[in-house]
């Protein structure tokens, strides 16, 4: 059994184990759709349409609050101070810290804030 194989029936026998206590709805689907899903759940090694559909709107609800959580925070975009002039504020911080104690730290953070900035 291959790793992908394997990582694939623990997910779905958690899957089973978690959700023991379920719901059955009725789905109608177009028979093209409905070939189109047998397809996937084939190729993906799914035991059956149900866990296939389980996943995918498990997956498409982890989606939707990806996307309330982005957007719930997008208002903070651009919130920062505009122009911020970043040389000047790092030159000001290293002129803060230069004492004999921390000229070999100070290199070291010099090096590193380059690269973040």
């Amino acid at each position: 059994m291959t790793t992908y194989k394997l990582e694939k029936y623990l997910y779905s026998h958690c899957i089973y184990v978690m959700y023991m206590v379920t719901e059955m709805i009725t789905l109608k689907l177009e028979q093209k759709f409905l070939e189109e899903i047998d397809k996937v759940v084939r190729s993906l090694h799914y035991h059956n349409r149900t866990e296939f559909i389980r996943n995918a709107l498990r997956e498409k609800i982890e989606q939707t609050k990806m996307k309330e959580a982005m957007l719930s925070i997008a208002h903070l975009k651009g919130a920062a101070k505009k122009n911020a002039n970043y040389e000047e504020m790092r030159t000001k911080a290293f002129q803060e810290i230069n004492y004999p104690n921390h000229r070999k730290q100070r290199g070291k953070f010099e090096t590193i804030s380059k690269r973040v900035i």
